[in-house]
């Protein structure tokens, strides 16, 4: 099973190449369409501003993903590239994300420390695919300014000048505001639980 990291230039790829091939998946970075479209698994990393997405647009990979994705891939985001999930974020107006949750990604409020990094809990929500044999209270790793909204799909949220979501789980598209690939054992547990999937 091959299992694509999307490289659409703005993403802390290195580090979730490095934990995905530690826990024997066979994965490969590609900004390629034809390459993406093979894959049998998707992720999308992200770090910085949500308007890198953009990318995705330019360089025919969006296609790829939403319709691997309506075709039933399973698909993983994690922080910017969960926020893609949503139709968009204040960050960048003008960059349109997949809108499989018509919502948008909001900013931490202004009287709050930002950005949020640091560990934080995970509250769960209900049963979980993504999350089984994770704990509640466990304690994962953050690093963002937006923040996804809560929404009916939320496995788990945290609390961070109030609660916004911290995983969703959706049919076969999965997203984490946090880093499972710098989160520790926890955050293996999650990359592990999507690889078998």
């Amino acid at each position: 099973m091959k299992v694509a990291i999307i490289d659409y230039g703005a993403g802390n790829i290195a580090s979730v190449e490095r934990a995905l091939r530690h826990l024997g998946a066979d994965c490969l970075v590609t900004g390629d369409a034809k390459t993406a479209r093979a894959a049998d698994k998707l992720v999308l990393p992200g770090v910085g501003n949500f308007a890198a997405t953009a990318a995705l647009e330019r360089d025919g990979l969006r296609d790829v993903v939403l319709d691997r994705v309506s075709a039933g891939t399973l698909f993983l985001g994690i922080c910017v590239g969960m926020q893609w999930m949503f139709a968009g974020s204040q960050e960048a107006e003008d960059t349109t994300g997949a809108g499989w949750i018509n919502d948008v990604c909001k900013r931490f409020p202004q009287n709050a420390k930002c950005p949020h990094v640091g560990w934080n809990q995970l509250k769960l929500k209900r049963n979980s695919k993504l999350l089984r044999n994770v704990s509640a209270g466990e304690s994962v790793y953050f690093s963002h300014s937006y923040r996804a909204p809560c929404s009916p799909w939320d496995v788990a949220v945290a609390d961070y000048c109030g609660p916004f979501s911290a995983a969703i789980e959706k049919g076969n598209i999965f997203g984490v505001q946090f880093h499972p690939e710098k989160s520790s054992q926890a955050g293996l547990q999650i990359l592990k639980n999507f690889l078998e999937l």
